[in-house]
């Protein structure tokens, strides 16, 4: 089962048109995929300080996206993620905003770990919460 991860669409999210932004949808799904790695036991922050294990980071190092329908002001947006594939340094990930059963938005994202501004191998703690 995918992660899932409600949006509710304020006015800041729109354009000019009343439609979400395109660039909203990445906020969207960079929260959502903070919650699925937070829902998992990753704590991005504490990972970034350091704190208790590695000191590491994800950072998106490509994503795919296909808008489909637009979303509007007041719209409840859920965002889903789904881990596709763990490799050693780099995770993908699939992700969608739907609205109900309507889907608005798809994205492929490649998540890859650094140390330091470098890649780097993914903790062995961290990809033991991963692996399925």
């Amino acid at each position: 089962m995918p992660h899932t991860h409600p949006v509710r669409v304020y006015y800041e999210d729109t354009d000019f048109s009343g439609a979400v932004y395109h660039a909203s949808y990445l906020r969207f799904m960079e929260r959502a995929r903070t919650e699925f790695l937070r829902a998992l036991g990753v704590e991005q922050g504490a990972a970034m300080a350091g704190v208790g294990a590695e000191k590491f980071a994800f950072v998106v190092r490509s994503m795919q996206i296909d808008w489909l329908r637009p979303a509007r002001m007041d719209d409840q947006l859920v965002v889903e993620t789904r881990l596709e594939k763990l490799g050693a340094a780099a995770i993908d990930l699939n992700q969608r905003a739907l609205r109900g059963d309507e889907l608005l938005v798809e994205a492929k994202v490649r998540i890859a770990c650094v140390v330091d501004g470098r890649a780097a191998r993914i903790p062995a703690g961290v990809r033991g919460k991963l692996a399925p």
